[in-house]
């Protein structure tokens, strides 16, 4: 198979963007030719070189709204399609997901879009909510099938009337394992809590820092790591709360599994989600995860197993489970394997690739039958 990737931004490495290379990397592998296609260059250009994947920086493509940019980005991006004629186009984020539709039907060529979690979620004020969902379902059309990574955006996809059932399916992120070298030890004391984030509106960081500040006799420390415009003001919340020395900001790094293998819990506290990569990331190393039970999370995480769900800007439930598992060495060991044991079972690597691949072997030989049906006499 030749397969195009298609996504919006470099200027950043998110779930989406590890996404796109791990499928890249275990399709290279197994002898199919792909390549990426991005707007501008940034740190998921530079690690896209560094794993030996083809890509190329299309211009004008960008994250903002801009109808002449993107007029001049759709054009770009159909002469290049037009010119590596690939198998199959899988497009990820919404711009990149908007565009890739039109160009892929103007070219005749499968399309498959992966959301990763979508922008009509709860959790997103209203108005925007309205605009995204009309905004998909306007370009639903426009591809062959719509991957969700939980179960839970394939049922708001079509409690909006996004597609017909036939064109979604739901297929679980899934994480390549670590070593044992990176599993981490959460008995150890005193306990380090990491959560893993950019500083956008979608991440709660401040809920978190204010739940902390209630447990100020307990031993803890907090790791953040990830950058983002709201980092300044999240770093003035922990100044005014007196947490100045516990807490530490690292910004974006590429040895997160390092840093995981050094804490002892797991924190994703947010507005909405999709299905969270660093979720699974956490539940990898053995980490028990307390997390904001909102999208699709409550598919990872098992409330009371494998950590804790708490309510979205919950600070009073989540600063009480958070004591819960600071205070207990052997509870946060307890869920930290079975958390483990969940990821083994349900969200490996192999299995989502084998789904996925599934999907695009089937729109491809769908495209084959049309073509063979249409040049029928």
């Amino acid at each position: 198979m030749r397969i195009a990737y298609v996504i919006t931004r470099s200027d950043a490495v998110g779930g989406a963007h590890i996404h796109v290379i791990d499928l890249a990397s275990a399709l290279l592998t197994r002898g199919h030719e792909v390549i990426v296609l991005v707007g501008g260059h940034g740190p998921f250009t530079e690690e896209l070189w560094r794993k030996g994947i083809q890509f190329h920086s299309m211009p004008y493509l960008g994250r903002s709204i801009r109808p002449a940019r993107d007029a001049l980005a759709f054009l770009a991006l159909r002469q290049t399609l037009g010119e590596l004629n690939p198998d199959l186009v899988s497009l990820h984020s919404s711009k990149a997901g908007w565009l890739g539709r039109l160009v892929g039907t103007s070219l005749g060529l499968p399309t498959v879009f992966t959301a990763h979690g979508w922008a009509f979620t709860e959790g997103v004020p209203n108005l925007s909510r309205v605009a995204y969902a009309v905004a998909e379902k306007l370009a639903a059309p426009f591809c062959v099938r719509i991957i969700t990574v939980s179960l839970y955006d394939l049922e708001l996809a079509l409690h909006y009337r996004i597609a017909s059932p036939q064109k979604l399916v739901a297929i679980h992120n899934g994480m390549p394992d670590v070593p044992e070298t990176l599993r981490a030890a959460p008995e150890e004391s005193p306990p380090a809590i990491v959560m893993v984030a950019r500083f956008e509106a979608q991440k709660d960081h401040a809920t978190l820092l204010r739940a902390l500040a209630q447990l100020s006799a307990t031993p803890w420390k907090l790791i953040l790591v990830g950058d983002g415009p709201l980092r300044p003001a999240i770093e003035n919340l922990t100044v005014n709360l007196g947490l100045s020395g516990r807490v530490h900001f690292v910004g974006a790094r590429l040895d997160v599994a390092d840093i995981l293998a050094r804490a002892q819990v797991f924190a994703l506290i947010s507005n909405w989600e999709g299905f969270p990569r660093s979720i699974l990331e956490a539940m990898r190393a053995g980490l028990p995860v307390v997390a904001s039970d909102v999208g699709g999370v409550n598919e990872a995480v098992v409330d009371g197993e494998t950590g804790f769900l708490v309510p979205r800007s919950d600070t009073v439930t989540l600063a009480q489970r958070l004591k819960l598992l600071l205070d207990n060495p052997a509870l946060r060991l307890r869920q930290g394997q079975a958390g483990r044991a969940r990821y083994a079972s349900h969200f490996t690597f192999e299995q989502m690739l084998e789904k996925t691949l599934a999907v695009y072997r089937e729109c491809i030989e769908d495209k084959v039958k049309q073509l063979g049906t249409e040049s029928s006499p």
